[in-house]
């Protein structure tokens, strides 16, 4: 059965939900699933913009049918090559033999990477600038390297003002409600895309600015993008929370504490701490065991926060595993322009606090505050006073 929205009288949403997915790309949870986006624009020419996952097929072939109720499809429009996106490809050029499908050099290069098929004589091949006439609608090709593969570029559509942006502007979590007016605030779903962007996106932030450049000379009514909700309310808002996490400034003044702990003893210095932060009034500051959040929360609160508390055991006369996994991924995703303390912990021999400065060092823009903390084996009142000292470092740094 069909289950399709109008996005407008002529555009239409045929995408589906996957509530059963437990991780994306096998690898980030998505407790609430995720949307998969599609769309069909019918004007003279009928054009799909992308397709989806294998894992809804049906239903999205089932939302085509219905939205083209008899129609051709005369083009498929492919955006974005990953598989979450493309793989229905070869299966609508099967069903509907007159279909083109158009994308650019890059675009064709990755379709003969997945498929083998022959597609003499079917494809449309675009560049930046170019047009695609369907009639009353014109799609305008905007080239977005590297947001987040190398092929990806967003449509333009300049008569109803809609943006056809990949997977820039997009969220984890299936669909409650397709359009983000639908809820009572137009930004509920703003953990979800931060964690989204900073883990799948935030890699790119140059990249990501040079879209946002092109994306100020359109006239946007409208964002479809390919997962997540249609943004038709606080595009400006959305558009400024994007330029900020581009440009690795943080979202919020605020701490997020992170620790690793064997036994509780780097945990009592964590949490002492947050209880001094609270005291001295600093509001809102969060405290994360990285053993048990998965580390894709964890960097979407350091793209949020602009102080970051590390506080790890040595292990092994090195870092503590989860801790040094959480720090290689804030390396790989190029995170930047935040200010760090470092609590160590070491029964005879501490080093996690040198290879926590280390790794901190490496990156852009950090600054590591010049208080620090050393707990052998557990919290003293030494520790509390340099605990202390520590918080009051921090509160002035908020200011």
């Amino acid at each position: 059965m069909q289950n399709t929205r109008n996005v407008t009288d002529s555009v239409i949403w045929i995408g589906s939900n996957d509530r059963r997915i437990a991780l994306f790309e096998n690898l980030f949870p998505v407790e609430r699933g995720v949307s998969y986006n599609s769309y069909v624009i019918l004007d003279e020419k009928t054009a799909v913009m992308d397709t989806a996952d294998a894992a809804v097929t049906l239903q999205f072939l089932d939302n085509l049918r219905g939205a083209l109720n008899g129609r051709e499809l005369d083009y498929i429009v492919v955006n974005h090559m990953e598989p979450d996106h493309c793989a229905n490809i070869e299966m609508l050029l099967k069903l509907y033999p007159a279909a083109k499908v158009v994308g650019n050099k890059k675009t064709f290069q990755l379709i003969s990477q997945f498929y083998e098929m022959d597609l003499e004589g079917r494809t449309v091949e675009i560049k930046e600038g170019d047009e695609l006439d369907l009639g009353v609608h014109r799609l305008h090709f905007v080239s977005a390297p590297m947001v987040h593969w190398p092929e990806v570029m967003m449509a333009y559509e300049s008569t109803e003002k809609i943006l056809f942006s990949a997977d820039a502007f997009g969220s984890f979590g299936a669909l409650d409600a397709l359009f983000n007016d639908e809820q009572d605030s137009p930004f509920a779903d703003l953990a979800e895309m931060r964690r989204y962007f900073s883990n799948i996106v935030g890699k790119y932030g140059p990249q990501v600015q040079a879209v946002l450049k092109k994306a100020s000379g359109l006239d946007i009514s409208m964002i479809c993008p390919l997962h997540g909700q249609v943004w038709k309310t606080g595009i400006d808002e959305l558009l400024k929370k994007h330029d900020q996490w581009s440009r690795y400034e943080a979202e919020e003044k605020a701490v997020a504490i992170f620790y690793g702990s064997m036994y509780g003893n780097t945990a009592e210095a964590a949490e002492t701490l947050a209880s001094m932060l609270a005291e001295a009034g600093v509001k809102n500051t969060v405290v994360y065991d990285v053993s048990r959040t998965h580390v894709s929360y964890l960097i979407s609160e350091i793209f949020r926060c602009s102080n970051i508390v590390l506080a790890a055991p040595t292990y092994n006369n090195g870092l503590y595993p989860a801790m040094l996994n959480l720090l290689e991924d804030v390396k790989a995703l190029n995170l930047q322009n935040r200010k760090v303390s470092i609590i160590e912990n070491g029964s005879w021999a501490p080093q996690s606090g040198k290879i926590m400065r280390e790794l901190i060092s490496s990156l852009k823009g950090m600054e590591i505050l010049e208080k620090s903390v050393t707990v052998k084996s557990s919290v003293k009142e030494e520790q509390r006073a340099a605990l202390q000292e520590m918080c009051s470092e921090i509160a002035a740094s908020l200011k």
